[in-house]
């Protein structure tokens, strides 16, 4: 039986002041919530129409009119909720409390006699609710309801909005389950929703539901075909296909390979990592556990990327990864770091805390504009000029952030990540305190009687990272784990200014020779079991260099080309920077890379990356049997989460080296 070993921490125990996170929390509460909410409410003239709360209030009675969105519009409102939940823990405002009590107001008017909450069918057609559940999304829009409702309950201790959607979650129980109608939903995330449900409120029916929804998906390949054929009226499929597209052709435990629609997998998986961990289902974690590798061995892009084609949003097959007709849009990003955080949780291991890095820094800030007012839904490695955002093919790969979108997913996805940054980097065991991420602040644990830890950090603009150790008594004993990157290949460890432990490499005899001492390196973390006194101090140096990394050889798109990242960081080449057709560059073999700190206006404090590269030219003729010349060329790199925030032009990841 698979048994969870740490959880991860709550939000109210965690104080983010740290040199990188907290400028997009900072940016989180006082820009991108205030501009969500006014698109919300259609405040913002001359970009795409929300009506998401005006939808509430004629659902609510308080106003006339028409539907407007998606048929999912109510969930672009529930994750902006949530992100508001997580900013009142993070910082009190009265005002921003007051205006979400006011919705959920809204919302608890709009809530059917019998508990039901969509907008879509209340106002528009209430004769069909629950009759397609491929399409219409009611349970995806109730599980982000549910996580909102949770999250503000966490944060406030207002239990109104949670009742609410209680009795939205006791509406589903008393509709789906065994010996009642049969279900799953088209897209996922009831599942992962009503498990933190079952955690606020005890309510063991919660975590039943869960599972049977879990357990009861791919047992029928054809359900959602046979649901077409129950109902006399389309949404807007015209087939259910075999159901990889929405991870139902097979039950969840034979799965061994991520297909279909990668943010519905995801929110899928993440489901199931909670689940097993949960109850203790091996067979569950196992194929999490396949699905995992698969995902992040052959389908994941450097950057943390993933669904890597535009037609469904989906996967594709193992090591299909273009660069230029990538999709990788942001809400997979996300959703990659809520499974990888819960696989975490079943066992802390470095490829887990390395995923979740690699896609925080990369992957997920690059869905949003440095200044918090517009988003990238596709998150491509390459833009070229007159073809991005232009001819067919490419057209998804636009080379500016819009403002907003109609399907509007991603931008309080993000929002909500980023003010919840905390609970990802800590956890805690039985007996020990894991950092999982270098977060500067504080996580204040109930361990050994009350233990506080104070963290300094400079990452990932260098690798130095501080942590002060105050317990509630003198002589607490406990272990505080420091996740150790697996990109990392020097470091050293240094418990209260006395050198630890060290180590070029990560080599199973450094392992092992280590692990006699009450400091040693295990799996990716490194281990400190000591009985604490107020002020004892841990210190870990990483060496951070760039580097130079390369794809799979399986992967053709990027055979002989060259990726370049420092630290978590992946970098990419700008037009800003180089000028125009940035695959005539090269960066040569035996190039030095410097780095150097800049304060830019646009893009803030952040580290370049400079070679001295060339460029290739040829002559005139289409076709000729002279090679083209090189001619020398300053290259410079920025952060690739950085790209867009300037002028327009195009830009790589991967770059031809030679």
């Amino acid at each position: 039986m698979v048994k969870r070993q740490e959880t991860e921490a709550r939000l109210k125990d965690c104080c983010v002041k740290d040199g990188f996170w907290s400028y997009f929390q900072e940016l989180v509460s006082d820009v991108v919530i205030p501009y969500q909410e006014k698109i919300l409410r259609d405040e913002i003239p001359g970009i795409e129409k929300s009506h998401a709360i005006e939808n509430f209030r004629i659902a609510a009675g308080k106003a006339e009119g028409e539907f407007y969105g998606a048929v999912f519009q109510d969930s672009d409102l529930a994750k902006w909720l949530e992100a508001a939940a997580y900013s009142l823990q993070n910082k009190r405002d009265e005002e921003l409390e007051r205006r979400v009590d006011d919705v959920i107001d809204l919302i608890g008017g709009a809530q059917q006699e019998d508990g039901y909450v969509n907008t879509y069918f209340t106002i528009k057609e209430p004769e069909h609710r629950w009759q397609n559940l491929l399409d219409c999304h009611e349970l995806y829009c109730a599980g982000h309801m549910i996580e909102a409702a949770v999250a503000y309950y966490e944060s406030t201790g207002k239990d109104k909005f949670l009742n609410i959607m209680r009795r939205m979650a006791d509406h589903i129980d008393r509709r789906f389950g065994p010996d009642k109608t049969r279900g799953i939903p088209g897209h996922e995330e009831i599942e992962l929703a009503l498990l933190r449900l079952y955690r606020a409120t005890g309510e063991q029916r919660y975590l039943e539901l869960s599972r049977y929804f879990i357990d009861e998906r791919g047992t029928q390949p054809n359900y959602f075909q046979v649901e077409m054929k129950e109902r006399s009226w389309t949404f807007w499929s015209t087939e259910a296909g075999d159901g990889t597209y929405n991870q139902s052709h097979v039950p969840v435990r034979e799965q061994d390979k991520a297909v279909g629609h990668s943010v519905r997998a995801m929110y899928l998986y993440t489901a199931m990592a909670d689940m097993a961990g949960e109850t203790g289902d091996e067979s569950l974690y196992r194929a999490c556990l396949r699905l995992w590798e698969n995902v992040t061995g052959r389908q994941m892009y450097v950057t943390g990327g993933i669904g890597s084609t535009v037609h469904g949003e989906a996967f594709t097959k193992d090591y299909d990864l273009p660069n230029d007709t990538v999709y990788a849009e942001t809400c997979a990003s996300i959703g990659l770091v809520f499974f990888t955080r819960k696989m975490l949780e079943l066992k802390p291991s470095g490829k887990f805390a390395d995923v979740m890095e690699r896609c925080l820094f990369n992957g997920v800030l690059s869905g949003m504009q440095h200044d918090g007012k517009r988003f990238f839904y596709v998150n491509p490695l390459e833009v070229i000029p007159g073809l991005s955002g232009e001819q067919k093919e490419y057209k998804h790969v636009i080379p500016k952030r819009p403002q907003w979108y109609a399907c509007a997913c991603c931008p309080p996805n993000e929002a909500r990540l980023l003010e919840s940054i905390g609970k990802y980097a800590w956890g805690e065991g039985s007996d020990t305190i894991y950092s999982h991420m270098f977060l500067g602040g504080s996580y204040r644990s109930e361990m050994c009687g009350g233990i506080l830890i104070e963290t300094e950090s400079g990452y990932p603009w260098n690798g130095s990272v501080k942590y002060t150790v105050h317990p509630q008594e003198n002589g607490a004993s406990c272990t505080l784990a420091v996740h150790i990157p697996g990109w990392c290949e020097k470091y050293r460890l240094l418990v209260n200014g006395t050198e630890a432990l060290s180590a070029e490499g990560t080599t199973a005899e450094a392992e092992t020779a280590a692990k006699a001492a009450d400091v040693f390196r295990e799996d990716g973390y490194c281990y400190i079991r000591r009985e604490w006194k107020d002020g004892d101090t841990v210190q870990v140096d990483l060496q951070m260099e760039a580097r130079r990394v390369y794809a799979d050889s399986a992967v053709r798109e990027n055979q002989g080309r060259v990726c370049l990242m420092r630290g978590p960081v992946v970098y990419c080449l700008e037009q800003e920077d180089n000028g125009g057709q940035l695959w005539q560059l090269r960066i040569p073999e035996n190039a030095q890379i410097s780095a150097a700190e800049e304060q830019d206006p646009v893009l803030g404090r952040y580290v370049s990356l400079n070679i001295e590269g060339a460029r290739c030219l040829s002559g005139g003729s289409l076709y000729t049997g002279e090679r083209p010349v090189p001619y020398a060329w300053k290259i410079k790199a920025v952060p690739y989460y950085l790209w867009g925030n300037r002028s327009e032009g195009g830009m790589q990841v991967w770059t031809l080296e030679g």
